[in-house]
């Protein structure tokens, strides 16, 4: 079986590559009902830096699967003192963009989107900079 992910007509558009590459992840995980997926690279830190660790949910529709969000993190902080915090937060849920500065409607996202979207298939499928789990539920 093909897992096909919806991603015609989403308030922010979605590259096929992206979607390919995505659906390749899951397709181990295809009679779940939902998946998480979490990109991490081993050597990002708060004070050396790295490739920020995503955080991406799907959910099984019985024909398709379905984004519910895409969560770009990054520090905030420095030292002992940082923590983890969303940077970007790409809600198709609730139709919401977040970043540091505040919640916009996800409309709004499309060029920053095009852009993280842009960055994350060259750190993830060219570069393969991301260490990668995936959890079911």
């Amino acid at each position: 079986m093909t897992i096909r992910i919806k991603h015609e007509g989403l308030a922010v558009p979605m590259s096929p590559m992206f979607t390919l590459y995505i659906a390749g992840l899951i397709t181990p995980h295809e009679n779940e009902n939902a998946v998480t997926i979490n990109f991490q690279d081993p050597n990002y830190s708060a004070d050396d830096g790295g490739y920020h660790p995503v955080e991406i949910r799907l959910e099984n529709e019985g024909d398709y699967w379905r984004f519910n969000y895409i969560t770009d993190f990054t520090y905030v902080g420095s030292g002992y003192m940082a923590e983890l915090a969303k940077d970007l937060d790409f809600d198709f849920d609730a139709g919401v963009f977040q970043n540091l500065f505040g919640i916009y409607p996800i409309e709004q996202a499309i060029e920053m989107f095009q852009i993280w979207e842009t960055n994350f298939v060259y750190y993830a499928m060219v570069s393969e900079v991301f260490k990668i789990e995936i959890t079911q539920g």
